[in-house]
């Protein structure tokens, strides 16, 4: 018996060390991940006023994909398809839906893959994906986590005011407080930290870590609470105010709309969320692109201070970062404000790859292949080698990022399935590098001003009267998901061409040179759709304030 052991000892140490040497040798891997940030809020975008240069630096050392697209341009069925690589047909989650992300479901999420791979994984920042069965007041997110920072729905400007957990930061702005904790999370020497959710007291060094930083900024519910606090950093309350702030490009004030850019039938301007109203007024525009470019500015200091403590840990040689948007915002361009539509400025985000590992040739490479949301998460895993589950419908792009591939797919799919009381359209978008199609349902949503004027006539809450969603409107959205794939006929076409008309100003569905493309995208419409729902039953719990009520949860409002 001590005879065997003399041999097995020295085996199971011998592995042990292999464990430990292959731990440390798979790349850390952090995700950055921004709220309404189009692709033109950085320098290296090509604006010209903004100071971003970490962002600047970190992409002319990466990869930065100038075609890169979400799949639903509003902020929780985006987050979700990201966290789980699927397009929102699939998964079945929006603010409408009634639904949130069942345990099942969120097994096979980026994050518990990685965890299940042996990764340390974090949470930093704003969570907007309700997971688990009562959604938000779950606790399967914050359970599913090594490190867990964050608050659920919207942080504001100053988090501490509507968010516990970051009651104890030594800063009161978003940014700092997300800064801190992601010091925090770095630090292997670094004790429990005091408000985070923590099931180790610091960070293991011989185990691979996966981080997810996720704002809520540029976002506007941050942005228009910024109140230029004594405490404030100077970038939050002077930077960029010397300065003659342009409108941005097609911009029409809503005093001088003469042809609506959609039909009101359609798309209810009128209805609108009044947290937009901000883009109807030149003065209103341009006082909250400055707030969010100072809010980019902080984000882009964070990005520096993070790389530097990479460098002072002596990992930065194999942390992979990724950079990205959850979707755009319209400004007042074409007289349109908020995003929840299928045109570039909704769809189009900048995604920065940086993989330190990349030879010199593939660094600052400016890669225009048609690329979605959903491949993030299928590319981080293929990056950790750990296992990729058949229900992301994301493509691994990883070969793309080394040069060793030109391409994934040949076109991109993006859909609106946000309909409400505030009269965004039902839409479904196809496009190729060259055209793009759009296509619109008929619009029965109920008014949002006439809800507000019966809240206002019986007392009842505004906000209650808005964003409760019931049973009911399960079912409605589960017809949204259906119709189109059933046979349901647009009401309205748009067809552009991106290459000559990247700002889609003009719409070409009706001039007959182009009835050839018309054809030919309305068939791959119906492909990518198809594809984009997949064939099984979306795997979610009923979310709704019915729910809520009956287990006597707190009930959230988004």
């Amino acid at each position: 018996m001590k005879k065997s052991l003399r041999f097995i000892l020295p085996l199971i140490l011998y592995s042990l060390s292999i464990f430990s040497i292959q731990a440390q040798d798979r790349p850390n891997i952090i995700f950055i991940l921004t709220d309404d940030q189009p692709y033109g809020y950085m320098g290296v975008t090509g604006n010209t006023i903004v100071k971003t240069p970490n962002l600047d630096k970190l992409t002319n050392d990466g990869v930065l994909f100038t075609n890169a697209h979400i799949t639903s341009a509003i902020c929780t069925p985006s987050r979700v398809s990201i966290l789980l690589g699927q397009y929102e047909r699939k998964h079945g989650v929006n603010f409408n839906s009634g639904t949130s992300v069942s345990n099942e479901a969120w097994k096979e999420s980026y994050p518990m893959q990685f965890k299940n791979a042996g990764y340390y994984t974090g949470w930093i920042g704003k969570n907007h994906a309700p997971v688990g069965k009562g959604g938000y007041q779950s606790g399967l997110m914050e359970k599913s986590f090594d490190f867990w920072y964050a608050g659920h729905g919207h942080l504001t400007f100053y988090p501490k005011k509507h968010h516990p957990i970051f009651k104890n930061a030594e800063f009161d702005t978003q940014v700092e407080i997300i800064d801190e904790g992601v010091t925090k999370f770095l630090d292997v020497n670094e004790q429990k930290f005091e408000g985070a959710v923590q099931f180790l007291e610091k960070r293991p060094r011989d185990k691979p870590f996966m981080l997810s930083i996720n704002f809520n900024l540029p976002h506007s519910a941050s942005t228009r609470t910024m109140e230029q606090k004594e405490t404030d950093d100077e970038i939050y309350k002077s930077l960029y105010r010397d300065l003659d702030i342009p409108l941005p490009a097609n911009y029409i004030a809503k005093a001088d709309i003469k042809t609506p850019k959609l039909p009101s039938s359609i798309h209810r301007v009128e209805d609108r969320q009044v947290g937009y109203s901000f883009s109807d007024t030149p003065e209103g525009t341009k006082e909250r692109y400055i707030r969010q470019m100072q809010a980019m500015t902080g984000i882009d200091r964070l990005v520096g201070n993070l790389r530097k403590n990479l460098k002072a840990l002596k990992i930065e040689k194999n942390t992979i970062i990724v950079f990205t948007s959850d979707h755009g915002l319209y400004m007042g361009q074409q007289g349109l404000g908020g995003k929840a539509l299928c045109y570039e400025i909704t769809t189009h985000v900048p995604l920065v790859v940086y993989n330190p590992k990349l030879k010199k040739k593939s660094r600052g490479v400016k890669n225009d292949a048609l690329v979605q949301s959903i491949d993030i998460a299928p590319t981080m895993l293929s990056f950790a080698g750990a296992s990729i589950p058949k229900a992301m419908q994301g493509k691994d792009i990883s070969k793309i990022v080394s040069g060793e591939k030109a391409s994934v797919r040949n076109y991109v799919y993006t859909e609106n399935l946000w309909s409400t009381q505030f009269g965004n359209p039902r839409c479904e978008s196809v496009q190729n590098k060259e055209w793009k199609y759009i296509r619109y349902y008929k619009n029965n949503t109920f008014s949002a001003n006439k809800k507000i004027q019966v809240a206002k006539d019986l007392g009842i809450k505004e906000k209650h009267m808005l964003y409760a969603v019931h049973d009911s409107d399960i079912a409605i959205y589960r017809d949204y998901i259906e119709s189109s794939l059933q046979g349901e006929k647009p009401v309205y076409e748009e067809l552009y061409n991106l290459k000559n008309d990247p700002s889609e100003l003009h719409n070409l569905v009706s001039k007959e040179q182009h009835n050839s493309i018309l054809e030919e995208l309305r068939k791959e419409w119906k492909k990518q759709i198809t594809n984009a729902r997949g064939t099984d039953a979306p795997k979610v719990y009923r979310y709704t304030i019915d729910s809520q009520l009956e287990s006597s949860d707190k009930v959230q409002l988004e």
